[in-house]
């Protein structure tokens, strides 16, 4: 049934603008806020310049903060990760199939925010003094302490608006750390359950 109600009269012209079904930026913004996320390091490694050569240098590790990773299959495992269009990651994985997800506890706040940071120019120095061991199908860093890790394939790329969807085959599933709890995102900030 079609929804035919009028736009409720406290709603501001402003608030309308941009969207043409009358929610703005901020308004969604501040909605999806109060829905807790768990938060995740998506890793993936560069292919090596040159990869004719086997001298060539090894690609660099890239790596980014995310809240918007979920299962979608169990039959075959699948899970998603939504990344801004156009940034670094979305750039890497449009040509490297394989990643990795490292689901962060409590204690590692210091990791997801230093893979905030918007405009950084080389991921290198921020792993530097991260211990991560490789992944042993993907070669993609997976943090020391996570509390999960998946190393992924991707099998579709769905383009979402300003985001591409990510739908990765889960080739890897580890439990490396039992201790803590999941560092969660919510209202803007990270949190941790307690």
């Amino acid at each position: 049934m079609l929804n035919t109600s009028p736009v409720p009269s406290s709603a501001s012209p402003a608030a309308l603008a941009g969207h043409a079904e009358g929610v703005s930026n901020d308004e969604f913004r501040a909605a999806m806020s109060r829905l807790a996320a768990g938060v995740v390091l998506v890793t993936a490694q560069e292919p090596p310049l040159d990869p004719d050569d086997p001298m060539a240098p090894r690609g660099e590790d890239v790596g980014m903060t995310a809240t918007a990773f979920v299962s979608v299959s169990l039959d075959p495992p699948l899970a998603l990760v939504s990344l801004r269009e156009g940034s670094r990651m979305d750039d890497l994985l449009a040509e490297q199939p394989l990643w990795a997800v490292s689901v962060l506890a409590e204690s590692q706040r210091h990791i997801a925010g230093r893979f905030a940071m918007r405009g950084r120019v080389s991921d290198r120095l921020l792993f530097e003094d991260i211990p991560y061991v490789r992944g042993e199908v993907t070669g993609a860093p997976l943090v020391g302490g996570a509390l999960a890790t998946l190393e992924l394939r991707t099998e579709q790329r769905v383009s979402a608006g300003d985001h591409t969807l990510v739908i990765g085959r889960v080739l890897t599933a580890r439990l490396p750390s039992a201790d803590g709890g999941p560092l969660l995102y919510f209202r803007g900030s990270y949190r941790h359950l307690g």
